[in-house]
Parts: structure tokens; C-alpha cells; sequence
């Protein structure tokens, strides 16, 4: 079964029948994957292969594999990926990620939280 199928079974609800993924963000990492899947970016054993060595580093690293760090690991493995199969320079995407924990901490509560895209340097108002 591709990664394709699995987005295709998943369905609507989760086995209690409740939704599938807790937070929006476990979806759109979910869709990530499955869309670079699906591209030939990486293959389904390779994708296999990196959040297996995710999730074993997140436990030598003390995760107690609860189950809610799960997504977590599916980021970490799609980043490294992404490095190595593609132009994505590590900086860049510490530099997206500081830009969005910026834009969350100074969004008010209640609100949409947007990122501001980066100005050029010496670009005046």
C-alpha cells in the first residue's frame, strides 16, 4: 500500500471516532509526506527507513514514546529528508521555524497567527 492509499483510508475519524489527527499541523505533515511521497522526492521504504531513525533517536534522546510525541518525529524525519534529498539548506529551515515562533508569540490569543514574510535588506519602506 502506497502512502497515497494510507491518506485515502484514513477516512474521516479515528478508531474511537474521533478526528484522526489531534492539531491541524499532524495533518498537513501527514499531507507532506504523502505529497513528496507521491512526487518521487523519496520512496515509501525511505520515508519508513527515516521516521524509524527519528523515533529511535527521540527514545535515546529520553522520549518516553507516549504516542503524543508521535507527529513530532514525523517532522523530524521529513526535515532530514527534505535535506538530503533536496536544495533545503538546514539554516533555512531554522530560520522558517524562528519565524513562526515569532509570529505565535506575538499573535493575541484568538487570533490567526501569520507570518511575516522576510523584508530584502536595504529595501527601504
Amino acid at each position: 500500500m502506497s502512502i497515497g492509499d494510507m491518506l485515502g483510508s484514513v477516512g474521516g475519524s479515528g478508531d474511537d471516532g474521533g478526528p484522526v489527527f489531534a492539531v491541524p499541523w499532524q495533518a498537513d505533515a501527514f499531507a507532506m509526506v504523502v505529497a513528496l511521497t507521491d512526487a518521487g522526492v523519496f520512496t515509501g521504504a525511505e520515508w519508513s527507513d527515516a521516521l524509524g531513525a527519528a523515533i529511535r533517536s527521540a527514545r535515546a534522546a529520553g522520549d518516553p514514546d507516549l504516542g503524543d510525541t508521535y507527529y513530532h518525529h514525523w517532522v523530524a524525519a521529513l526535515e532530514r529528508l527534505c535535506v538530503t534529498r533536496t536544495e533545503i539548506v538546514r539554516a533555512a529551515i531554522d530560520e522558517c521555524q524562528n519565524d513562526w515562533r515569532r509570529a505565535y508569540e506575538n499573535t493575541p490569543h484568538g487570533q490567526a497567527v501569520e507570518r511575516q514574510e522576510p523584508t530584502e535588506q536595504g529595501s527601504g519602506p
